[in-house]
């Protein structure tokens, strides 16, 4: 089994989701009692939302790659960046290490496309809805991607840093969230990216019959593959 190295804090609270996916993953298709081998260096997400805020960039990513080539040195065979946003700088964080860097995207877009769609809408920081680093992932791919509108991106922005990454849950945001996911359906979304590690400890696919994608899981997914081997699938 391959070490999967994840750059997480941001924020913890889906980093631990992100712990737990990676090792039931393994369980299930390993049995018994595996699991995951995993190198989590955890960052100070105030430093990091700081210089987000501020446009600061080119700081969070020496933060980031100073943290990556910590995690390849201690032994890790792939790198996973913990959070959607911060992959605005995954080419600078990439070409710190020399180690392959499973990008998020990537895992989402190949779902989508397995599933044979090819319009959805995507929901996460004003960052990610708004800034081309996800969107061209995907376009690149074929798949076309909607955002909600800019009061509701502000309200969605709002909901994750306010809510969701310091461990609030209220139904009103819930009602808020379901409610854009049903609007993105109406202007032709054929599902919607949870493109925010966050979302999916608010609203899943219980919540709703249209399709989600939660990009905490295609990604967890995605090490798993990597860390097993084509050999080995999920049971």
């Amino acid at each position: 089994m391959k070490v999967i190295g994840l750059l997480g804090g941001m924020s913890w609270e889906s980093t631990q989701t992100y712990y737990r996916l990676l090792n039931e993953k393994v369980r299930r298709q390993l049995g018994g009692l595996h699991s995951a081998r995993i190198l989590l260096y955890s960052v100070d997400f105030a430093e990091i939302a700081e210089l987000q805020k501020a446009d600061e960039w080119d700081a969070a990513a020496r933060i980031l790659s100073d943290a990556a080539r910590s995690v390849e040195q201690a032994g890790a065979d792939c790198l996973l960046i913990g959070t959607n946003t911060m992959h605005k700088v995954a080419p600078q964080i990439a070409g710190s290490i020399d180690i392959p860097l499973l990008h998020i995207m990537d895992a989402v877009g190949d779902a989508i496309l397995a599933d044979g769609r090819d319009c959805v809408g995507l929901l996460g920081t004003r960052f990610t809805m708004e800034q081309a680093f996800c969107v061209e992932k995907l376009e690149a791919k074929g798949i076309s991607v909607l955002v909600p509108p800019s009061d509701e991106r502000d309200q969605v922005h709002a909901v994750i840093f306010d809510e969701l990454c310091q461990g609030v849950f209220k139904e009103s945001s819930r009602t808020s969230f379901l409610g854009t996911v049903d609007r993105l359906r109406e202007w032709g979304a054929q599902g919607v990216i949870l493109g925010c590690t966050e979302i999916g400890l608010l609203i899943n696919d219980s919540d709703t019959d249209v399709a989600l994608y939660d990009t905490t899981e295609l990604h967890a997914q995605s090490a798993v593959d990597f860390a097993l081997g084509p050999e080995k699938k999920t049971i």
